[in-house]
């Protein structure tokens, strides 16, 4: 019994290196501010997006935390080899990785284009095994400990119109998740988040329809918070869940278990 954590020990990162991808806005700034707060060393990761991967490092900074920014093209493995290795350089180590790197536009299936089609799957499912491989790598190189969490969808499980491509990626990202904690048990643990309909500014105008049906359908009435995502990462990345691999943890308000959804 003496491995057990202490209670107030469960969610502290003090010391440990957390990579975000996608950590410039939506959800993955929430994941990544999380991570701070709770005294991780956060790379906060982005592509294109520099000033406001800047606003999210100040904000860590601002906490008393300690925090890098990487820029990488995660669906190439030149691009990821280095971000990785910067990770490294600057903090020392990687001892989680949440790969929450993604797009998710509209495209109907019968006038889709192979390039629209290439694109989501490249960047929503081929950018999680490029990182999830290259991070295992390195964390073998250490003590051969970490953990990575996957964000994937409710639509990896429901789909939805118009995102057909999207659907297929993150069904993936499930399967992926389950083979790769499989494969890299038992020291390297891997999980995956199913984020339902997330708030974010605008979203009421922008889809008052689906704002409205969601709250509705969902038993806990509300739409998810960048917070609710972050909090379950939290969990599936700490000791807390250190017997919980190849798990997919759904964070969606309930919304999946009505079947009129």
């Amino acid at each position: 019994m003496n491995d057990i954590p202490a209670v107030e020990e469960l969610l502290n990162f003090t010391g440990k290196v957390v990579l975000i991808t996608g950590a410039s806005s939506g959800i993955g700034t929430g994941i990544a501010l999380r991570f701070g707060e709770a005294g991780a060393m956060v790379a906060v990761h982005y592509r294109s997006g520099e000033e406001a991967a800047i606003a999210v490092l100040d904000q860590i900074k601002g906490m008393g935390g300690e925090a890098v920014l990487v820029q990488a093209d995660v669906t190439n493995r030149d691009d990821v080899d280095n971000m990785i290795a910067t990770v490294v350089d600057k903090l020392g180590r990687l001892d989680v990785l949440i790969n929450n790197a993604g797009i998710y536009p509209l495209h109907r299936l019968l006038d889709m284009t192979d390039e629209q089609w290439d694109s989501v799957i490249a960047i929503d499912l081929k950018s999680v095994f490029l990182c999830t491989q290259i991070a295992a790598q390195q964390m073998k190189k250490q003590d051969g400990q970490g953990a990575i969490v996957n964000i994937c969808s409710i639509e990896g499980e429901n789909p939805a119109p118009s995102h057909s491509h999207y659907n297929a990626a993150k069904g993936g990202v499930l399967m992926y998740t389950r083979a790769a904690a499989l494969e890299l048990g038992p020291h390297i643990r891997v999980n995956s988040v199913s984020p339902g309909l997330i708030w974010k500014e605008g979203l009421d105008k922008d889809w008052p329809d689906g704002v409205i049906r969601y709250r509705r359908s969902a038993p806990l009435k509300r739409l998810g918070k960048p917070d609710d995502v972050a909090d379950a990462c939290l969990f599936l990345s700490s000791p807390a869940a250190r017997w919980i691999t190849g798990v997919n943890l759904r964070v969606d308000g309930g919304v999946i278990t009505n079947p009129g959804y």
